[in-house]
């Protein structure tokens, strides 16, 4: 199967007081059309940024791609025209960002939100993209949609204001969804009807997502791949099966520790030490001063490894996956 999206040795950096910043460093991942990749890590770990890149939506001229390719669909949107991309971004590519309270614009109603890529990716006119908006707010779950039109996004509460997002996202129909932590913020009954809205939008519009969260549960429930990132690296990649039974990376290993689990009475392992400095990250593998398998090796970038079919790891000391 053809990827949808296929990013090759992505590098994006920031420029700083202090100096350049590598936010994503040599990234690559592929997301194949109908699937959804999960993308987990702390914070700070480059997925968010790595969202931006695809869109070009990084904060100009701090912020540059300095190496690597986005294709998508075959076509480099590092290197495309400005026209292009901005007649793919909410068209093609749509994305739901973190906080819908300063995402959405506070002086314009969320119907007028919404239609305004209807009318501009679609060309549809006032009645026909009202009623479209509408048709939207019902889809995903808002009550009297037709009224809700007129709202502002300070008359509805988080769990709306998301759904707001999702349904402007959802559009034009787009052929991939970046969500990225589409569920912050909201409490758990409201959480777990936006990720089955998602899951019910996507079969039935057969679109890929691209999941950015660090909540391992949200991953588990709803991903097909995942994709683990450490201070700007991807650390590795495994169906979510494979990756929850037999993960390889010392770190991700430690991420599946520290979650709850049942019957667990005494305090949680958890992962020594804090995320490295982007701007002083250690020579070679930047999880070696909290790992415990670390040794003089681990002093050089250890390179990309296949473990198992479909799993890699970047790691000197990978833990054992054989099943």
């Amino acid at each position: 199967m053809e990827p949808i999206l296929q990013i090759q040795n992505l590098t994006t950096r920031f420029t700083t007081k202090r100096g350049d910043l590598t936010a994503v460093d040599g990234v690559d991942l592929h997301i194949n059309p109908g699937e959804t990749l999960g993308v987990v890590g702390e914070s700070g770990c480059g997925k968010s940024v790595t969202a931006l890149s695809i869109l070009q939506l990084l904060p100009r001229p701090i912020a540059r791609i300095a190496g690597g390719s986005i294709l998508f669909k075959g076509q480099n949107l590092v290197t495309a025209p400005l026209p292009v991309i901005r007649n793919i971004r909410g068209n093609q590519i749509s994305m739901i960002f973190q906080e819908p309270m300063t995402s959405l614009n506070p002086v314009y109603t969320v119907g007028f939100q919404i239609m305004e890529p209807l009318r501009k990716h679609r060309s549809m006119k006032k009645a026909a993209a009202r009623q479209e908006a509408a048709g939207l707010l019902d889809l995903v779950g808002i009550p009297e949609p037709r009224s809700r039109l007129d709202d502002y996004p300070h008359q509805l509460s988080g769990g709306m204001r998301q759904r707001v997002m999702i349904a402007m996202a959802l559009a034009c129909r787009p052929d991939l969804m970046i969500a990225d932590e589409p569920t912050t913020a909201l409490d758990v009954t409201i959480q777990a009807q936006i990720l089955e809205l998602m899951k019910q939008l996507q079969k039935e519009i057969g679109m890929a997502v691209m999941l950015i969260t660090h909540d391992l549960g949200v991953v588990a429930e709803t991903c097909h791949r995942v994709v683990v990132m450490y201070a700007g690296k991807m650390v590795e990649s495994a169906d979510v099966n494979v990756l929850f039974s037999r993960p390889a990376h010392p770190y991700t290993r430690g991420l599946f520790d520290s979650l709850p689990k049942r019957g667990c009475t005494g305090p949680l392992p958890t992962i020594k030490g804090a995320v490295p400095s982007l701007l002083n990250l250690p020579p070679g593998c930047a999880f070696q001063d909290r790992c415990d398998a670390a040794s003089a090796r681990c002093r050089q970038t250890p390179p990309w490894q296949e473990v198992a079919e479909g799993h890699g790891v970047r790691c000197w000391h990978p833990l054992e996956v054989s099943p």
